[in-house]
């Protein structure tokens, strides 16, 4: 392999719901999955929260987006949004 070639770098990227919009060029994004119980096989939903930064802004609450993993930028951020995947839906 060449020594300048670069190395192919796989990030994890999510899709999540952002839940809270109130910080500057930061979102929070609430990640839900299903797994199955080892035991009982029944599923169930888990989730956790990511705080992502969004430097251009425009994001609201309910969005769809999808975030990359990043370096870490502040203490509980390490995450980036990389695309709206759909708008909030306003009833």
């Amino acid at each position: 392999m060449n020594a300048t070639a670069e190395k192919a770098v796989l990030k994890r990227t999510l899709v999540g719901r952002v839940v809270s919009d109130k910080m500057n060029k930061t979102v929070t994004v609430l990640v839900e999955r299903r797994e199955k119980h080892p035991l009982y096989g029944k599923y169930v939903a888990k989730s956790k929260k990511y705080h992502a930064h969004a430097a251009e802004g425009g994001l609201k609450v309910g969005d769809v987006v999808e975030i990359a993993e990043t370096r870490p930028i502040s203490k509980t951020k390490s995450w980036a949004v990389t695309r709206r995947i759909s708008e909030a839906v306003i009833i």
